[in-house]
């Protein structure tokens, strides 16, 4: 797929990975809708010449209407990337008694089945591009898929049904020439670990085996990018964590 031509949506498009991504595909030529649910997203969407809608990716009138109105402003779908998630810290049993259920539920809710609402009725909108290749869907994981750490229950969990459900529904979306894969990134510099001190910053950098640093947004951008434009690349969680193994 050209990215110059291509048409996207970027959910969690204000702010980290989400805006590095927007901003990359921008950059290249392709049109970009950011949907988000904070509203001091669209003067980051102005900025770069992308469109926005305010988004609750839970919410399946939220993201039905976000989605007509990028096909509203872009003549149509052929690339999303969900980046919207969020992340806590909570022990199964802590000095506070067990994990809260509304909290598990509520990381559930927003990584896994805000990127399920929101791919699949992407989809259903890149199965009417009518061509051999009709889109690429590109879902975020996390290498806590993999090897979550003490207090990642729920995030784990949520990223290990991202990485899950990429092979099935590359499966199930084959016919209608969709592909789609998941990218597991590492520990990255987001605004929210470049908040915190320097020497805890150096000290997760550490962590990873090469190169020893966080890992850059718009290095997720470009895998992004890699992976809508190659054709053959489908049903694939790809770790992009510089051979870090969390412990």
């Amino acid at each position: 797929m050209d990215l110059t031509t291509t048409r996207a949506i970027v959910t969690g498009g204000a702010s980290g990975l989400g805006a590095a991504t927007a901003q990359h595909f921008r950059d290249i030529g392709a049109q970009v809708t950011i949907l988000d649910r904070d509203p001091a997203g669209e003067a980051f969407a102005d900025s770069i010449g992308a469109g926005f809608a305010q988004t609750d990716v839970t919410d399946e009138g939220s993201v039905a209407a976000a989605v007509a109105r990028a096909v509203d402003q872009m003549g149509g779908i052929d690339a999303c990337v969900n980046c919207a998630g969020i992340a806590i810290g909570e022990k199964t049993v802590g000095r506070d008694g067990p994990h809260k259920l509304d909290t598990f539920r509520r990381v559930i809710d927003i990584n896994l089945v805000g990127s399920f609402n929101v791919l699949r009725l992407a989809a259903a909108e890149m199965a009417r591009n009518g061509r051999e290749e009709n889109g690429v869907i590109v879902n975020t994981a996390s290498v806590a898929a993999f090897d979550g750490q003490a207090g990642q229950a729920a995030y784990g969990a949520s990223k290990a049904g991202i990485a899950g459900m990429t092979l099935p529904i590359a499966r199930d979306l084959a016919r209608s020439g969709i592909r789609v894969c998941a990218i597991a990134p590492g520990i990255f510099g987001t605004p929210m670990l470049r908040g915190l001190p320097q020497d805890v910053q150096d000290s997760l950098a550490a962590e990873v085996t090469f190169p020893k640093r966080l890992g850059q947004p718009e290095e997720y951008a470009r895998l992004a990018a890699f992976i809508v434009s190659c054709g053959y690349l489908n049903g694939e969680t790809i770790r992009l964590d510089g051979a870090l193994r969390m412990r």
